[in-house]
């Protein structure tokens, strides 16, 4: 019976002990994603896109207060209505990985905004925070837009790490009046538990698996220096009572619908949810463009009426 046991001991202990030294040794790795270039082929595909809509764009490049340089584009609309729309972009991606969602704002008159986060694109930074720095990131290019444009309404539109950063940068910057985010984190720590589980199986990442999930934030919160469990989309929205527009695609197993609950009943101002059907990872333009439109655009029109 002693030996019987000590096997359990030994079977029940293992898995979460392995996890945690995996947790420990990716640690580091997700504050520096794999960077994806601005290639002249991406440029190209993106100036056709803006030449075929009438739109036109200009390089936009911004300070960061820490000094790290931010490179972007200022794209304006065939028939501008005043208003501006700060767009960003998911992880190792860069501003072109939501020019389809710049578009459909184009197309409607407003101004867009599409900047390569830091540590992304070409823009620099030693590493990814997920909004912690990313925020006051966007305090910077709001002021330069400010400066140059000077927007009638100021709006914020991200998926997956940018729809985070959207909301975490309307909880300190009140110049963005309302958010679109499709499939936001709930928080740093919230995700970690579905790269513990693999992305299929959160629940593993919650429980046999969650020393992994544990370590791999505490270790980046060490390597950064910056506190890993404030970098939360969830807490931001309870902080400033700003509308917001949730987007969560239900076949999602990056970040599942569950992220965009928490953030939903957390949201302390206007605020609506869409679960598009079908729909994997940030993919709610593509399986329902039409409503992505309309439900995207009617937003956005009924906090630029004053």
């Amino acid at each position: 019976m002693p030996r019987l046991r000590w096997i359990i001991f030994i079977l029940v202990l293992t898995p979460p002990l392995l996890a945690a030294g995996m947790g420990w040794m990716a640690g580091p790795s997700f504050l520096h994603p794999i960077r994806k270039e601005l290639s002249p082929d991406l440029i190209k595909e993106a100036n056709a896109g803006f030449s075929f809509i009438g739109a036109q764009r200009e390089d936009f490049d911004v300070r960061a207060t820490d000094g790290a340089l931010l490179k972007g584009w200022k794209v304006r609309s065939a028939k501008p209505n005043g208003n501006w729309v700060l767009v960003f972009h998911g992880v190792a991606d860069n501003r072109v990985g939501a020019a389809g969602q710049a578009q459909v704002l184009l197309v409607a008159g407003y101004g867009v905004v599409m900047m390569d986060a830091r540590a992304h694109g070409a823009s620099d930074g030693p590493m990814a925070t997920y909004g912690w720095l990313e925020r006051n990131d966007t305090r910077a290019v709001v002021d330069s837009l400010e400066a140059a444009v000077h927007p009638r309404h100021l709006f914020a539109l991200g998926e997956s790490m940018g729809a985070g950063i959207a909301l975490q940068s309307a909880a300190v910057e009140p110049r963005i009046e309302a958010v679109v985010a499709e499939a936001s984190s709930a928080s740093l720590r919230e995700a970690s538990y579905d790269y513990a589980g693999l992305q299929r199986y959160p629940l593993l990442g919650m429980t046999l698996l969650a020393p992994g999930a544990w370590t791999m934030v505490y270790h980046g919160e060490l390597a950064a220096g910056f506190p890993a469990g404030e970098v939360s989309p969830e807490k931001a929205v309870a902080a400033r009572p700003f509308p917001v527009l949730l987007i969560c695609d239900a076949a999602d197993t990056v970040l599942p619908c569950r992220h965009t609950k928490r953030i939903y009943a957390a949201a302390q101002g206007p605020k609506e949810m869409w679960v598009v059907p079908r729909a994997f990872h940030t993919a709610a333009l593509g399986y329902e463009p039409a409503e992505f439109r309309r439900r995207v655009l009617e937003f956005f029109a009924r906090y630029s009426e004053n």
